[in-house]
């Protein structure tokens, strides 16, 4: 199964993620299939950038995102 998940980069107690494509099979900070944003939640305010294009169209191929990837979806399409 594809997800459409998040990849935790960045130092001990200062994450930022990226939001990429990846088969549920692999770990979460491991393999992926495409990258299609960032997400920095450390940063005043916060930095959300996301390609909607490619995850609209990763969405009709059949990726499922994950709960916390459709409420950043959510709030970067307002």
């Amino acid at each position: 199964m594809v997800k459409i998940r998040l990849r935790r980069d960045g130092a001990k107690k200062a994450p930022y993620y990226k939001i990429v494509v990846a088969d549920s099979r692999y770990p979460r900070d491991g393999r992926f299939i495409e990258e299609i944003g960032l997400y920095d939640p450390m940063k005043e305010p916060e930095v959300l950038k996301l390609d909607t294009e490619k995850y609209e169209s990763w969405v009709k191929n059949g990726a499922v995102p994950t709960d916390r990837v459709k409420a950043l979806f959510n709030k970067a399409s307002k």
